[in-house]
C-alpha cells in the first residue's frame, strides 16, 4: 500500500489571461515538499470570499507561502503605494494576510519563503522597503539577468547565521552562501520575530516566529530550487516536514482519544 503523506497546503498566486483570472502555483515549491519534506502538498485557491479559513485549515498539518513576482500592496503595512512598489496580487493579499495569523495561532507548521516571508513580517507588524538596491551601502539583492535559471539561482552572497538561533541549529553552521532574487525586504521588524540571519549589508533573510507552537520560518532567499540538489535547503525542508508530521501524529493522537474516551 503506499504511503499517504500529511498535507500541506501552498496558497496560490493569481493572474489575469484573456479577461479569466487563474490560480498558480511554481513548480519548485511543489517539488521542493513533496520530494525532500515528503508531504503532499495541495494549492489553496486565493479567493478568501469562498472560502472558510477555519474549515480550510482543517485537513492541513503544514502551510508553504511561497515567493512570487508581486508584492504586498503597501497599505497593508501603512505605506502609499508607488510604481516601485509594483506589481500587485491583491486577491493573494486578501487570503494571505488572515492565513498567516490563522496558522501562527493554531500552532500548524509554517515556511515563509520570499514573498511569504514580507507577508509574515507584515501580519505581525512589520513593514517592507523596496528597491534596495537604491540604499546607501546596500548589496544589488536582484536576480541576474542570466536566461539561464541556474546561473539566477546561483549563490550571490553569504549570510551571518544568529548564534543560538533556529536557522543555527537546523544548519549547524554560523555562516553560508543563498542565492538572491528580490528587491524588497524587512524595512521594520515585527516585533514578534527573532532575526536569523543577515546579508553583509544588513539586510534580514531569515526570520523565526518568537514562542511559535509549532515550527515557523521563513527565510528571503529561495532554498526551493532544485532543493533536493542543495545541502542546506534539504535540512530546512526536512526540519519543515518532520515538524509536519509531528503535527499530523499529534493531531491524529487527539482526534483518536477523543473517540476512545467519547
Amino acid at each position: 500500500m503506499t504511503a499517504i503523506f500529511p498535507l500541506v497546503g501552498l496558497p496560490a498566486d493569481t493572474y489575469e489571461n484573456h479577461g479569466f483570472l487563474f490560480h498558480s502555483l511554481g513548480d519548485k515549491y511543489v517539488r521542493a515538499v513533496a520530494e525532500v519534506s515528503r508531504c503532499t502538498p495541495l494549492m489553496i485557491p486565493s479567493m478568501i470570499d469562498a472560502l472558510q479559513l477555519d474549515q480550510l485549515l482543517d485537513p492541513f498539518d503544514g502551510i508553504l507561502m511561497t515567493g512570487a513576482v508581486s508584492n504586498v500592496h503597501p497599505p497593508h503595512y501603512g505605506e502609499d503605494a508607488t510604481t516601485d512598489h509594483e506589481p500587485y496580487d491583491h486577491a493573494r493579499d486578501a487570503i494571505t494576510l488572515k492565513l498567516i495569523r490563522a496558522v501562527i495561532d493554531r500552532g500548524i507548521p509554517l515556511f515563509c519563503i520570499c514573498r511569504g516571508f514580507q507577508e509574515l513580517n507584515v501580519v505581525l507588524g512589520g513593514t517592507l522597503e523596496t528597491e534596495l538596491q537604491k540604499g546607501e551601502g546596500r548589496l544589488d539583492h536582484r536576480a541576474s539577468q542570466s536566461p539561464d535559471t541556474d546561473v539566477r539561482y546561483a549563490p550571490a552572497h553569504s549570510i551571518a547565521i544568529a548564534q543560538g538561533g533556529m536557522l543555527e541549529r537546523i544548519l549547524g553552521k554560523s555562516e553560508t552562501r543563498i542565492n538572491s532574487i528580490h528587491r524588497q525586504g524587512v524595512k521594520k521588524l515585527a516585533p514578534g520575530l527573532n532575526v536569523e540571519a543577515t546579508a553583509p549589508d544588513g539586510v534580514i533573510e531569515a526570520v523565526s516566529v518568537k514562542n511559535a507552537k509549532a515550527f515557523a520560518f521563513g527565510t528571503q532567499w529561495h532554498p526551493e530550487y532544485k532543493a533536493a540538489n542543495n545541502p542546506d535547503s534539504v535540512k530546512l525542508f526536512t526540519a519543515f516536514g518532520d515538524a509536519v508530521r509531528v503535527h499530523n501524529r499529534d493531531r491524529a493522537s487527539t482526534t483518536f482519544n477523543k473517540q476512545r474516551y467519547a
